[in-house]
């Protein structure tokens, strides 16, 4: 148990929180929550022993027991070995219990290559405890590729992150970079908003989407702050009087990175009504439009395939029939996101040109069901597109193996948008090569092992720029190295060693 000492250095044993003096243990159950479970020193780890035992059959006391759950036991590294962890696990064959797996768990930091172990010592470790005949040496690597960083001496930090792994055989030295032959593999986590994306404009055009159907589901909204002083009305009128002059629409006020060039009136007008700061704003640029259809002062042109209020109005001026449509209540606003659906939609399937994927088709362009979904569907599609094009632009990945992202289209048909899910993509490490041959990988690993099935064992080393336990705490170092070069960081070495002990 814990001792935790107040003001005046007199230690306080920590006591149940089930005494009725609530108050008095308050303090005292808050510490308790946060130490979690504390490490044992090695010797009385050593109860991995009475585990042992217990499961050996030569023992009459314990003849026929069921075999037992692994058990593992934290460690404080107060021993010369800097052990961190002791665990011990059956070995079975069908119900009988034949063996036990002893494991240990030793780690250090560092910052001197040199002072870590070489491969033929690891193996000739191995080959100490297991006198195998032959043995298998594998590695695996993890790097970086995009995500939190630091420029200038200042953190850049991102919710997003690309990384890669790599596993390869034929290990021939320690922290050797994974050679082309390895199988690699993308962990690709993409936060939408970022400034640095290429989709940052198209994110700030779907907020606004969001923004209008949230205000719909709960009568409540939160205009963004308009970027110029121009209104959203006097746009709309601008707009109008230039259209009027001509039949052709303008070019777009603004141009992105995906930006199309054929955008029709609807979508040219609903970039103006962006800008719209009140549901009065919305209504006054509608009322300008509809009033300027029913009158025929313009003939715009639209897409074929718009499914807008808006856009069936205009196809209705063609005739000089126009429906009476009541600006009030929320029309305005289901008008206006209808707009801006039918724009966003063909934004994003002008790139990932949706339309060679039949089967997703009726999912993700469907204007059957309400409002609401039609927003979650196109944010699912935005991600879709972050996802490609930070691959795309950070990473130079080719087409062909951006296009097998759309796999996530087939994710999302029938699971919720979450912006913490990984995406993998395989990939040739030829074509990222440039990205992590001069980098350090974030963990380096090799496996040497022998035996098979249960009786298998492995002797394993992991380099890694931090700890991979948490419950002791480590010796740090500055940023520069013991020889002053900075190349070099500091990083954590773990060594898992397993011994067989067979039951007679």
């Amino acid at each position: 148990v814990p001792k935790i000492c107040e003001s005046d250095d007199q230690p306080i044993t920590e006591t149940s929180n089930c005494d009725g003096d609530d108050d008095a243990n308050d303090s005292v159950s808050v510490l308790q929550t946060e130490l979690g479970p504390q490490p044992l020193t090695i010797m009385k780890a050593q109860l991995l022993s009475f585990y042992t035992l217990s499961q050996n059959a030569s023992v009459s006391a314990v003849d026929n027991n069921p075999a037992l759950h692994p058990l593992w036991v934290r460690c404080d590294m107060s021993d010369p070995a800097g052990t961190t962890w002791l665990g011990a696990e059956t070995v079975c064959v069908g119900s009988k219990v034949t063996g036990v797996k002893l494991y240990s768990v030793t780690c250090k930091s560092t910052v001197d290559k040199k002072s870590l172990i070489t491969l033929e010592q690891l193996k000739q470790e191995h080959k100490k405890k297991h006198h195998p005949s032959s043995m298998g040496v594998k590695g695996s690597a993890t790097f970086n590729l995009f995500g939190s960083t630091i420029v200038e001496n200042t953190a850049i930090e991102s919710k997003s992150s690309v990384t890669v792994d790599f596993k390869w055989s034929h290990v021939e030295s320690i922290f050797e970079i994974p050679p082309l032959s390895s199988t690699a593999t993308l962990n690709i986590k993409v936060a939408s908003g970022e400034m640095r994306s290429p989709m940052f404009e198209m994110y700030r055009e779907l907020e606004f989407l969001q923004t209008l159907a949230d205000g719909l589901r709960t009568g409540e909204t939160e205009w963004m702050e308009p970027l110029e002083n121009t209104s959203a009305v006097n746009l709309t009128k601008a707009y109008l009087e230039r259209t009027k002059l001509k039949s052709e629409t303008d070019a777009p006020i603004f141009n992105t990175f995906l930006e199309r060039g054929d955008l029709d009136f609807v979508e040219q007008l609903w970039v103006r009504m962006r800008k719209v700061t009140s549901y009065q704003d919305i209504g006054d640029c509608l009322k300008l439009v509809t009033e300027a259809l029913r009158y025929g002062d313009i003939k715009p042109w639209i897409h074929r395939d718009s499914s807008s209020s808006l856009s069936k109005l205009i196809l209705q001026s063609y005739h000089q029939q126009i429906d009476h449509v009541s600006l009030t209540g929320v029309t305005p606003v289901n008008m206006l996101l209808e707009m801006g659906l039918d724009k966003m939609r063909k934004d994003y399937i002008n790139y990932l040109i949706l339309t060679t994927l039949n089967h997703l088709q009726c999912y993700y362009l469907s204007t059957e069901v309400d409002l609401q979904e039609q927003v979650v569907r196109l944010r699912k599609l935005h991600h879709l597109l972050e996802i490609i094009l930070t691959c795309r632009t950070f990473l130079a990945l080719p087409y062909d193996k951006l296009f097998l992202l759309t796999s996530c289209l087939q994710h999302y048909k029938t699971s919720p948008y979450d912006e913490e899910r990984e995406f993998k993509l395989q990939i040739k490490p030829a074509l990222i090569s440039s990205f992590y041959q001069r980098e350090h990988p974030v963990l380096w690993g090799v496996e040497v092992s022998s035996g098979n099935g249960p009786r298998e064992v492995r002797t394993a080393l992991q380099l890694s720029d931090r700890p991979l336990v948490d419950h002791v705490i480590f010796e740090t170092y500055s940023d520069e190295t013991v020889n002053g070069d900075s190349d070099d960081p500091a990083f954590f070495s773990t060594m898992v060693c397993c011994s067989l002990v067979n039951f007679a």
